[in-house]
């Protein structure tokens, strides 16, 4: 007796529906209320005050993870703005802007790294986030002895040249 296939094309096609809704992320419209949001994303990892009473929520996905969603609160409880702040396009605006960045405006625009690394003697930092792309690369910033941005680009996720060193690419 063959098994009943009635079901698996209908089965293929809700999976599919649902890669797709999740790489469009949460459905976050402007105006919505603060209990809206959160009731889309969860609690969030980080809250930061801003200028003029706004409050910036931020969802961080974690050391491996490629979205970062920040959500600004304004003071009416209501959503004045929201981005998924780990793509190309926003990272590279993000450099144009962050040169002197002191490390919390850093982490209000970013959220946490994946990784943070000493410079040796110069002093300073490099932090790393994945970010969405096809290529095998992570987002660098470098912060000076200081704790102040001095350079921000794109660079080899080490993840995918240990792969490659090891034959698994």
């Amino acid at each position: 007796m063959k098994p009943p296939r009635a079901g698996v094309p209908s089965l293929l096609a809700a999976m599919l529906l649902a890669g797709c809704a999740a790489l469009q992320g949460p459905r976050l419209a402007h105006g919505q209320t603060e209990a809206d949001v959160l009731a889309l994303l969860g609690p969030p990892s980080e809250r930061y005050p801003m200028p003029g009473g706004v409050q910036r929520l931020q969802w961080v996905s974690g050391p491996f993870g490629r979205q970062t969603w920040m959500v600004d609160i304004g003071p009416d409880g209501r959503s004045l703005w929201f981005a998924q702040v780990l793509t190309r396009r926003y990272l590279f605006d993000f450099a144009q802007r962050a040169q002197g960045m002191d490390v919390p405006q850093l982490l209000r625009e970013l959220g946490r790294p994946a990784e943070r690394r000493a410079n040796g003697w110069g002093g300073g930092q490099t932090w790393s986030w994945r970010f969405v792309t096809n290529d095998c690369l992570w987002w660098q910033v470098s912060l000076d002895a200081h704790g102040r941005v001095s350079g921000a680009g794109e660079g080899p996720d080490p993840l995918c040249e240990a792969r490659d060193r090891h034959g698994l690419f």
